[in-house]
């Protein structure tokens, strides 16, 4: 039996490093089969889902699809969860931890620019503007790798230490204006009170990260994402006599420099690093006016949860006294989006040799911190987790040239599927053993 297994890896090329071991399932049971069995699927179900992208909070075609097959492989399964989310529940044929994975499920509101056969021209009106729908992001090839990696595990159950908990989440990109949304509802709804897992592990991929190559960090990983709200309020008046009104534009502009000070001189960015950005500042109507009121909105970025409290202190702090020096009053509220993603640091190097095993070591780096956010990060405050990266960059195209993530003309190579479908099963399976 170990001859015929181990000469069937080396025919399936890719696979044949899972073949070695398949860790804390029986001998018998060939993973790496298990995964080229699935490889042209996900492909399949990633371009259907690209072809048919949904919004947030929307992704009820999406969730059908996702349903239908983790039933049809035997499992429970809940449906509408957070709108439209789905939780699969595979249970082992021996005791042992509860493993969650997780994939998101939305698109953004974005017009697709690349020429693929699969691509999108699903069109939408978003907040009052025609716009096109595109998986942007790559959330269809993290539900499609995930399917696969289900149906991979549900092939072994039998031989499973402990249960496996699939997580197919809807508005990771954030939920529409006026409702909630994402794994912050999803734990709200009580997922985890329910079926308690032990740990998380999620995977995203991205486009600055060569096809096959999967990127770690220990700790904090990915950003935390807050929003602020800073409305002056002065007195109108000539703009020929700015002594008779309170001018609100120049208390905002002190307001700009106060506050982007904040990061430079009052945090101790030894520590973590921090970003405070002003995206949009609107007041007035003509020349000869001074306006009543400025509006400012702007966005937080931080790596370490107490430092973004003492942001949120010194904005607040900040405007407020520059408006008073100013004559003008003024107002902040602070919008709190997603924590910090933190990869429990025990767990990453517990898991280090997984990501090895299946993307080798040359094509195994440490990424540097990432100042995007992720929801992700709401399950990682709850257990342990790890979230990782997936290039997937083609070979011969650099990745420091392509099209970002969120860009209309992002694209995913697909060879790079098997490697995130053998991730999530390799993290899942090894966990497992090593729990016994």
């Amino acid at each position: 039996m170990k001859h015929s297994i181990l000469s069937s890896c080396i025919a399936l090329g890719f696979f044949a490093s899972l073949c070695v071991t398949a860790t804390g399932v029986n001998a018998q049971t060939d993973t790496a089969a298990l995964l080229k069995s699935v490889e042209g699927k996900v492909i399949e179900w990633r371009r259907d889902f690209h072809q048919n992208p949904e919004l947030g909070n929307r992704e009820t075609r999406t969730a059908n699809i996702v349903a239908k097959h983790l039933k049809s492989l035997g499992m429970s399964v809940e449906s509408n969860i957070a709108y439209t989310g789905v939780v699969g529940i595979l249970k082992g044929g021996k005791p042992g931890p509860t493993v969650m994975l997780r994939a998101d499920m939305d698109a953004l509101p974005v017009t697709e620019m690349v020429d693929l056969p699969f691509k999108s021209t699903k069109t939408t009106n978003y907040r009052g503007v025609d716009v096109g729908v595109m998986h942007a992001c790559g959330h269809d090839t993290h539900v499609a790798m995930l399917m696969g990696a289900a149906e991979v595990l549900s092939s072994m159950k039998n031989e499973l230490h402990g249960n496996v908990m699939f997580v197919f989440q809807p508005a990771e990109e954030g939920a529409p204006v006026g409702e909630e949304g994402g794994a912050e509802l999803m734990l709200k709804e009580g997922i985890f009170k329910k079926h308690n897992p032990d740990v998380a592990f999620g995977l995203h991929i991205g486009s600055k990260l060569p096809s096959g190559v999967i990127g770690y960090a220990s700790g904090p990983v990915m950003a935390s994402s807050d929003r602020f709200e800073i409305t002056v309020h002065g007195k109108q008046t000539h703009g020929s006599s700015p002594w008779s009104g309170a001018d609100p534009i120049a208390a905002a502009a002190q307001i700009v420099t106060g506050v982007n000070h904040i990061v430079s001189r009052q945090i101790n960015i030894t520590k973590e690093p921090a970003i405070i950005s002003f995206g949009k500042i609107s007041g007035g109507v003509r020349s000869n006016i001074i306006p009543d009121k400025v509006e400012m909105v702007g966005t937080i970025r931080n790596f370490d949860m107490d430092i973004r409290q003492q942001i949120f202190d010194k904005i607040k702090t900040t405007a407020s006294h520059i408006a008073q020096a100013s004559g003008a009053t003024a107002t902040t509220e602070i919008f709190e989006g997603y924590p910090v993603t933190i990869n429990n640091p025990e767990l990453t190097a517990q898991m280090l040799p997984s990501l090895e095993k299946v993307a080798g070591k040359e094509n195994l780096i440490k990424m540097p911190k990432i100042t995007g956010s992720e929801d992700f990060s709401f399950y990682a405050l709850e257990v342990p987790g790890l979230f990782v990266f997936l290039g997937v960059t083609p070979k011969g195209k650099d990745p420091r040239t392509a099209a970002n993530n969120h860009s209309p003309y992002f694209f995913a190579d697909e060879s790079s599927f098997k490697v995130g479908t053998a991730t999530l099963t390799q993290l899942t399976l090894d966990y497992m053993a090593q729990a016994k």
